[in-house]
């Protein structure tokens, strides 16, 4: 019997599903009252990236430090795949972060309306204030760390949220200097991903305890203020409830990703979409909301979604670590260092005057305000560790809500800082 070790472990999904096996194992020990859970596959998803990537792409390299000069002669098939792909594919990355999106909105699109007309524009406002504030402070980290290249600080922004919408923004506003510019852009974000993932997920773990909150008072206090039924919702129930329509799914994730590849000109903006997470993100809050249409029924057995949920979770957050994994390590290690704790820094005052603001200006109950700030922030990573550690999908609703808002402001902020650095 003959075995090609090596072109099994270069096999796209054999990193994947170690990336999910081991992070799960690590995510399961737990310190105090903090665990990662599912998170743990982004942390082993870097680790393995990382090991991969320079075991089976970088030694066939003319210069590791330039990418553009590319392999060397007679450099094997699967270094050539790597450099061209990384070590999964991005598709990979952008389908399971559908799926994932698909279930959670559908999950949580029962209480949208109650949950917009509660909190209105204070999702305006938070969106806003999040990205604003993220936006400042990588400003300020220009002019306290001099010698930083301006164009992949911007990049640290849009990574440090995790936004892949204002990274091409980002790449789009740079443009006229250059692919040089643009290329330190890419950097920027690749090398801020990773510890903006990681920032966003503490944040949702630890802010519960640094700042005694009882969670399942908050989620009483929700379902109670969600309790309330007009005439509408009573019909609603009567729409009949199905195991698993695998045509509806898809059906919202197909629409989902048509909206969110729709342009729209803004003025000053220009062109931006939703991307894939924001389109389908609507979509399956708006059809879930609706219930049914014609044959078509959304309104799906909770556990079948969750088991869609956690899977393409759990898949979707080692993608991102096996993604970024080589940038980031080599970074923590090099000039990027600096970078990579802007991006963390940045964040995490982001984050803490979202939470300020909600919580003790807006009165926001806090599985509102947890979705709220991941949607602040535009974070896929953030919105299933708030999930995890609220034990609801309802956080879902926040995030929806704040989403769209956080994303038209980070396409702004992005250009202004474009303009002042």
């Amino acid at each position: 019997m003959k075995f090609d070790l090596i072109a099994f472990l270069t096999n796209p999904f054999v990193p994947m599903f170690l990336a999910v096996v081991t992070g799960l194992l690590v995510g399961r020990i737990k310190i105090g009252k903090f665990s990662f859970g599912q998170s743990g596959a982004l942390f082993t998803g870097i680790i393995i990236g990382w090991l991969f990537y320079s075991k089976y792409c970088i030694p066939f390299m003319v210069d590791p430090h330039n990418v553009k000069k590319g392999l060397i002669a007679g450099a094997p098939k699967y270094a050539e795949t790597y450099l061209a792909s990384g070590v999964v594919p991005t598709s990979f990355f952008t389908l399971t972060l559908i799926l994932f999106i698909a279930a959670v909105g559908l999950l949580a699109a029962k209480d949208l309306a109650k949950v917009i007309r509660k909190y209105g524009a204070k999702f305006i406002i938070l969106g806003a204030v999040i990205t604003g504030t993220g936006a400042l402070m990588v400003y300020l980290a220009t002019l306290l760390f001099h010698g930083q290249n301006h164009f992949a600080v911007s990049g640290v922004y849009t990574g440090a949220l995790t936004s892949s919408p204002g990274l091409a923004a980002a790449l789009e506003a740079t443009a006229k200097y250059g692919k040089e510019a643009q290329a330190q852009v890419g950097l920027g974000h690749a090398i801020g991903y990773a510890p903006g993932a990681f920032m966003i997920i503490l944040v949702m773990n630890l802010f519960p305890i640094i700042f005694k909150i009882d969670i399942e008072k908050e989620k009483e206090k929700f379902r109670a203020e969600m309790g309330t039924s007009s005439e509408k919702e009573a019909k609603d129930k009567n729409i009949k409830e199905v195991g698993m329509d695998v045509i509806s799914f898809f059906t919202v994730c197909l629409v989902g990703y048509f909206v969110g590849s729709i342009n729209i000109y803004l003025p000053f903006v220009k062109w931006m979409s939703l991307g894939s997470t924001g389109g389908v993100l609507i979509m399956s809050l708006w059809l879930g909301h609706i219930g049914k249409i014609g044959p078509l029924t959304f309104r799906m057995n909770t556990a079948v979604l969750s088991a869609i949920r956690d899977v393409s979770l759990s898949l979707f957050l080692a993608i991102v670590g096996l993604e970024y994994g080589y940038e980031t390590i080599n970074a923590l290690g090099g000039s990027g260092a600096t970078l990579a704790g802007i991006a963390f820094g940045a964040g995490l005052i982001a984050m803490t005057v979202g939470y300020l603001v909600g919580r003790y200006v807006f009165k926001m109950n806090w599985i509102i305000l947890a979705g709220a700030m991941c949607g602040g922030a535009t974070s896929t990573p953030g919105l299933g560790a708030a999930i995890e550690s609220t034990k609801t999908d309802d956080v879902a609703a926040g995030y929806g809500a704040c989403y769209p808002f956080a994303l038209l402001c980070k396409v702004i902020f992005v250009i202004i800082l474009h303009q002042v650095t």
